[in-house]
């Protein structure tokens, strides 16, 4: 193999493998952060709301917008209105905006619902675009330029806030005016749907419990999750509005906002159910989209971090925040470089057995890292059974190294500067109204084929009695091969339920009568 590129193999290799090292230690300081200040921190939230509704009455409480972004979501949209209209808060100072950019039956079941609960006296109303300028974010700040309160809440279709998120969330804004967003923890609705939606709620909690505390709590750069938080129309305006130059909107305009001088307030204690999606290509397409959205935001708003007058720690917290993803490339690069650098590389048959030992030593507690964190996270999230969730731990793993094709994709696009499009992840819901057609999973052949490298790497290097390597081999071989088959598999079982739901549909039609003209 030419010399050249087994040497540039090796550098690849190495950079890799520092960036997982990097983005495994990170993952030790947000523990850190996150046990230091998590019974001060959440103490004294208690306090506070309680000390402010002891001084103040509802009749105190602000003007608040509800904004309810909606894309064919015929399937959530209706239990969505229901639970923001649920909401305990004075009528007349709760305004629901309902956003719908659909083009599909959701519009009319929108439509539909919205009628309904105004006709019940709720200050709700329909704004419907006929374009998608933007995607999200150009509904949100069209909604803004009509909107009547001060404070915006956000929730997506698949959320269903409990009825005192207002109560708890609004208070530390009115008691803190440098405060521009109060984010609320995510909360699961089908954690226990199968194994994909457990291993989803473990890694969501990991980053609600432990990764969103320790930012909000050891003062530096935390993002709004893009639903369950609320924001101040200021914080907004300062930043420079909503902006869809990026696929995660919500990232951007938070990073924006915090260097504009504003603050952003992780409340523990408010947990927002939502559904995951049970389907792996569902869950990869979400993925991608984060993925993506987050380096296109790195790449905007990191040069602006950099140059702010903020301490070096939070500068270094922003750049492991933004371009966390990265960590999907690193996987994908030590897989593919492992076995020509065993088989042609002389140098690392050379290299002392101490070296590889110290190299591994490193290499383990980073690869442990991330599972530390989702224990300490399982174990202080509050939910019970959380010894039982653990054991879905291999699943996560798993899931986390097989996305890695598909990531890593992601991150190259957006690294060579293509936008793309903003792609929904579709939900059951509480009604299954309809499925959505998914497109073939391409990529599921490369994370078949990668994954069947991994096994033949895995033999060479066990063939070599290089054992210390075998079980990171082991685990992507597990990994790309498990997401590959799934996606398959899930592909067909959704053309099945497309083909059911519309030969229901033409059955329907067939045996209505006819209207008389």
């Amino acid at each position: 193999m030419n010399q050249f590129l087994l040497n540039l193999m090796f550098v690849v290799y190495v950079i890799a493998g520092i960036g997982l090292i990097a983005y495994g230690f990170n993952c030790y300081v947000s523990i850190y952060l996150f046990l230091k200040n998590s019974r001060r921190v959440r103490l004294t939230d208690r306090k506070n709301i309680l000390r402010f509704y002891r001084d103040h009455s509802m009749d105190d409480l602000p003007m608040v917008t509800t904004q309810l972004p909606v894309y064919n979501e015929a399937n959530c949209v209706e239990r969505l209105i229901d639970a923001v209209c649920a909401i305990d808060y004075p009528r007349d100072r709760h305004e629901i905006q309902v956003l719908d950019d659909s083009t599909d039956e959701c519009l009319e079941v929108t439509t539909r619902k919205v009628n309904e609960m105004k006709a019940k006296g709720y200050n709700i109303t329909l704004i419907h675009r006929t374009n998608r300028k933007d995607y999200k974010a150009g509904a949100l700040k069209e909604g803004m330029l009509v909107a009547k309160g001060n404070f915006l809440a956000i929730f997506d279709a698949d959320f269903v806030p409990e009825k005192d998120f207002l109560l708890k969330t609004v208070p530390y804004m009115v008691m803190d005016p440098t405060i521009g967003l109060v984010q609320g923890r995510w909360g699961h609705l089908n954690r226990t749907e199968s194994g994909l939606t457990l291993a989803q709620s473990i890694g969501i909690d990991g980053h609600f419990v432990i990764e969103q505390s320790a930012r909000s709590w050891g003062n530096l750069f935390m993002n709004f999750n893009g639903t369950a938080g609320i924001w101040r129309r200021q914080a907004i305006d300062d930043a420079g509005g909503w902006e869809g130059d990026t696929l995660t909107e919500d990232m951007d305009l938070s990073y924006r906002s915090q260097l504009a001088g504003w603050k952003m307030k992780f409340v523990f204690d408010v947990i927002v159910p939502a559904e995951l999606p049970n389907d792996i290509n569902a869950f990869k397409a979400q993925q991608y989209r984060w993925a993506k959205g987050s380096i296109q935001t790195a790449k905007k708003v990191l040069p602006l971090v950099m140059k702010a007058k903020v301490p070096l720690r939070v500068k270094i917290g922003a750049f492991m925040h933004t371009t966390h993803y990265s960590i999907h490339p690193c996987m994908l690069f030590t897989a593919i470089c492992a076995f020509p650098l065993l088989a042609w590389f002389e140098p690392i048959a050379q290299v002392p057995s101490f070296v590889f030992a110290i190299g591994f030593a490193f290499i383990f507690l980073a690869a442990i890292a991330p599972s530390t964190l989702y224990f300490v996270a399982q174990r202080c999230s509050g939910y019970t059974g959380w010894k039982v969730r653990l054991l879905s731990l291999p699943i996560l793993m798993a899931v986390g190294v097989g996305i890695a094709v598909s990531n890593s994709r992601a991150v190259m696009s957006a690294v060579l500067g293509h936008k793309g499009s903003f792609v929904r992840t579709p939900k059951k819901g509480q009604k299954h109204l309809s499925s959505y057609a998914q497109k073939f999973p391409i990529i599921a052949s490369l994370e078949l084929l990668v994954g069947g490298y991994c096994i033949f790497g895995l033999l060479e290097y066990i063939g070599a009695q290089k054992f210390i390597i075998g079980p990171f081999l082991a685990l992507y071989s597990i990994g790309f091969l498990s997401v590959g088959v799934l996606s398959f598999m899930h592909y067909f079982t959704n053309l099945l339920e497309v083909h059911r739901d519309k030969k229901a549909q033409a059955q329907n039609i067939e045996i209505q009568p006819e209207v008389p003209v």
